[in-house]
């Protein structure tokens, strides 16, 4: 090291002034958009990141979030009832952005979270495009129950509780307008998530409660009871009621983890939950969280209010042996989730041969298996078209990243096997010169790079990365690289098919 780091004669500088502060601490700008089918919002915050050892290749995690700016709740706005207003939310979306002083420029990571039902909608996928787009230079799309709940669990606090000391099992329940969300948390650590069509907007009515939009959930619920759900009639005060029993009774059987009545499990999105062991808290968020803490009482022409206080009246009951605790965030916990739990960073061993076809969004991870015993040009091959088959994809047909667990070490037989089984396995896609995307959880992006680039003579964009874990049905992100660490920031959408996984 130099030695006017550590000179005795100097006074010791403050830690964000000392001539390694850039190398390992990273401040980025982060924006979360939570485009739910009841209500509509962002979060925009400053986010602190360090390295979690000293060597230079050391991964970067969040150590510190501030929250700069939360914008107004916006009921999401329908052109029909199969369609999201776009142009409504574009324009909330942009003034936003101006309420908090940010513009495209100066958002470095987040994500736009389409949730619930409003992920049913005819032009939900170009929603998250249009707003991924438009959120900033790396901002992340993404939708799914699973996905929903481990948000909204980390936001509400129900994960950091689970980790103090004689909490037990702690359960967030996230309700919004279309679905539930439910997590089950333990030693900070989500072990089961589960999702259920239950929420506050399943019957949308307009100010002289007439009938405006019926979600499919709705009218199961309805005919339960005898109920006809007409489009342009009012829902008297008695039916609206019912619904709002009925609809509470079935998240119930799903929180008690009793067995599903026929109506509950029609409404279940995933498998019920299955952990039987004792859950000693229970935590709400989401819109109707608002109700069931007594912090809303409006009405906005929907079942919100009346569920809310079914809801309050089990939780205060201390039903299923469980204690009303109180969430960090309520309605903004997904967003808040979203915000603080996207990026990952991938250290200075990468490989860039190509800048400017960064960022790219969205990308799918195959990660091929090649085992552990000796390395060849076919057997790396063959597993990569195993992994294109695994998900009837064809090589060639879009860009995707290949994810690899590697123990063979840095050994020039094995990366050589490696360099040229991945052109061999990826010839259709090379030869359309889409982007060759690597990702190793070895420090390792750098040689294998660099053995394509300049053993096997590569003049196609590669982009090789280390110190990142990915497996099969993991989506990811990654964004343009930063200078001054030569490193890139990575999204991975990894939790949206699966059940039972460790933040």
């Amino acid at each position: 090291m130099h030695e006017e780091y550590f000179s005795d004669d100097e006074e010791e500088l403050p830690e964000h002034e000392h001539p390694m502060w850039a190398h390992e601490v990273l401040e980025l700008k982060s924006v979360g958009i939570d485009i739910g089918s009841s209500t509509s919002h962002l979060m925009f915050s400053s986010l602190t990141l360090r390295r979690m050892g000293i060597a230079l290749s050391s991964r970067f995690v969040v150590v510190d979030r501030a929250v700069d700016y939360e914008s107004p709740v916006l009921l999401t706005p329908y052109i029909n009832p199969t369609t999201i207003d776009t142009g409504k939310l574009s324009e909330f979306i942009a003034s936003s952005y101006r309420q908090a002083g940010m513009n495209r420029n100066g958002v470095d990571t987040g994500a736009v979270i389409v949730t619930g039902e409003a992920a049913k909608k005819e032009n939900a996928e170009a929603i998250a495009a249009l707003f991924a787009e438009e959120g900033g230079k790396f901002v992340c799309a993404t939708a799914g129950p699973n996905l929903e709940s481990i948000m909204a669990a980390c936001g509400s606090g129900a994960v950091a509780r689970s980790s103090t000391a004689g909490s037990g099992a702690v359960m967030n329940v996230d309700v919004g307008g279309g679905t539930a969300k439910v997590a089950i948390a333990k030693d900070g650590k989500i072990i089961e998530t589960a999702a259920i069509n239950i929420g506050a907007r399943l019957v949308a009515l307009d100010g002289e409660g007439r009938v405006r939009r019926i979600e499919e959930a709705g009218r199961l619920v309805a005919q339960s009871l005898g109920i006809e759900l007409k489009d342009g009639e009012v829902l008297p005060m008695k039916d609206r009621s019912g619904m709002a029993m009925v609809l509470a009774d079935c998240l119930f059987e799903v929180l008690e983890r009793r067995p599903l009545s026929p109506l509950t499990t029609s409404l279940m999105i995933t498998a019920p939950l299955t952990y039987s062991g004792p859950i000693g808290r229970v935590l709400f968020s989401g819109g109707v969280s608002e109700y069931i803490y007594e912090f809303e009482e409006t009405d906005y022409g929907d079942l919100g209010g009346l569920l809310g206080r079914n809801i309050r009246a089990w939780a205060t009951e201390g039903n299923d042996g469980m204690i009303l605790d109180w969430p960090i965030q309520r309605i903004r916990a997904t967003v808040i989730g979203a915000s603080q739990y996207t990026v990952q960073v991938s250290g200075n061993t990468i490989f860039l041969s190509q800048n400017h076809v960064l960022p790219l969004h969205n990308l799918q991870v195959l990660a091929p298996k090649v085992g552990e015993g000796r390395i060849s040009v076919a057997t790396v091959t063959e597993a990569i078209h195993e992994a294109f088959q695994r998900f009837d994809l064809e090589d060639g047909e879009r860009p995707v990243a290949l994810a690899w667990h590697w123990p063979h070490g840095p050994a020039f037989h094995g990366l050589n096997a490696l360099a040229k089984g991945i052109v061999a396995g990826m010839k259709k896609s090379l030869q359309k010169r889409q982007p060759l995307v690597l990702v190793f959880d070895a420090d390792m992006a750098k040689l294998v790079g660099n053995l394509l680039a300049e053993e096997l003579g590569a003049d196609y964009p590669i982009i090789s990365i280390d110190g990142i874990h990915l497996e099969d049905f993991d989506f990811v992100d990654i964004g343009e690289e930063m200078p001054q660490v030569e490193a890139v920031p990575v999204v991975i959408k990894s939790l949206l098919f699966r059940v039972g996984v460790g933040t």
